[in-house]
């Protein structure tokens, strides 16, 4: 892949940060103008997986992020059709990450634009999730692998982006058999066609950035300080990162969508530890398969087959999430959502010790890309 000047990285977080409050200007949730997690959790009510009435509406924006990628991906020539790397380990991961998600009320992006809109108490999250990015590390650079992928014939990465175009047309024609809540969260939106185009415009730029908020973090503990002395020559994920938050801070400032505080924060709760053990999953979870939520979704439009049985995971987790009432509240987190992220950690770390190979530094798969 071509050498990405710092413009378009400034320009990623400019288009996520500003796309993201224009949203919630216009309709979305407060503070969840993209949610990777939340907007799953819609998908999933909308197709039948579960029956919480406040949560069912087919998301364009998670649409646009999978066709955004798959449309850029194919104009740049970088669509590839991999596959092979332990779907299954994945596809397990891709639940917890949800599961995870749940708790905290919210993906990593989410975080970044609770920070920007005020929310200081998202600050355990941000915690969190630096934390779960430095253990996750740790087993890499132990030699922890899923293996590397291999080319597949090509039609195996146009399933994903099938996929989300049958459910894009399923949202425009609106059959009676997809579920639309009337209240709650998921009742909350701005206009389909801004919302779709916002999401394709974000799906595209983070194909070609390759935009994922735990892999910038994952380089500062990689390379550590040699990765802001050398900026902007390496630190193109970081930039998007940094971009993202001063674009989303300007923009909840101009549109009075800025509230300062601890209390009271919309899609927040107090639950302090449980929120910072939330993102410590994720983020340890996202390492272990090279992205978070976001980023799976944008892999798996540009052809990536691992990435893709990731998003299935990350849909039957959004499913459990609601069935099984794991996730955090205004209240509280549940007893079942202490649970779920305990039983989650512990899964993971148990991954992690199964699938290491003595002899290994940084797994080789992990070292690609890397300057």
């Amino acid at each position: 892949m071509e050498k990405i000047p710092v413009h378009k990285f400034i320009l990623m977080g400019a288009v996520i940060g500003i796309g993201s409050l224009t949203l919630s200007y216009y309709g979305n949730p407060a503070n969840t103008g993209i949610c990777a997690s939340c907007f799953l959790e819609n998908v999933a009510g909308a197709i039948g997986l579960h029956n919480d009435v406040r949560m069912q509406y087919l998301r364009p924006e998670i649409l646009g992020f999978v066709l955004g990628a798959f449309a850029f991906s194919l104009y740049r020539r970088e669509f590839h059709a991999i596959g092979g790397s332990s779907p299954l380990l994945r596809f397990l991961i891709g639940i917890l990450l949800i599961i995870g998600c749940s708790i905290f009320i919210g993906c990593p992006v989410k975080m970044v634009l609770k920070l920007a809109a005020g929310d200081i108490s998202a600050i355990v999250g941000f915690v969190g999730l630096v934390a779960g990015v430095y253990i996750g590390l740790e087993f890499v650079e132990n030699g922890f692998q899923l293996g590397v992928a291999s080319p597949v014939p090509r039609a195996n990465g146009f399933i994903i982006p099938g996929i989300m175009l049958f459910l894009l047309m399923l949202a425009i024609i609106d059959p009676s058999f997809i579920a639309k809540s009337t209240k709650g969260a998921a009742a909350q939106y701005a206009p389909f066609l801004l919302s779709l185009g916002i999401g394709l415009l974000v799906g595209g730029f983070a194909q070609h950035t390759q935009f994922c908020i735990t892999g910038g973090i994952a380089r500062i503990f990689l390379w550590g300080p040699r990765e802001i002395m050398n900026c902007p020559r390496s630190t193109g994920l970081l930039i998007s990162i940094a971009s993202f938050f001063s674009f989303a801070l300007v923009s909840s400032l101009l549109t009075g969508q800025f509230n300062f505080g601890l209390h009271g924060q919309p899609s927040s709760n107090e639950s302090y530890g449980w929120a910072f053990l939330g993102m410590l999953m994720v983020g340890f979870g996202s390492v272990l398969i090279r992205g978070c939520p976001l980023r799976q979704l944008v892999a798996a439009g540009q052809g990536d087959n691992d990435a893709g049985v990731t998003v299935m995971g990350m849909l039957v987790g959004a499913a459990i999430v609601q069935n099984w009432q794991l996730g955090g509240t205004v209240a509280g987190t549940p007893i079942s959502g202490q649970i779920a992220i305990i039983f989650g950690i512990c899964l993971l770390f148990a991954i992690g010790l199964l699938n290491r190979k003595r002899g290994y530094g940084i797994a080789p798969e992990y070292q690609t890309g890397l300057d």
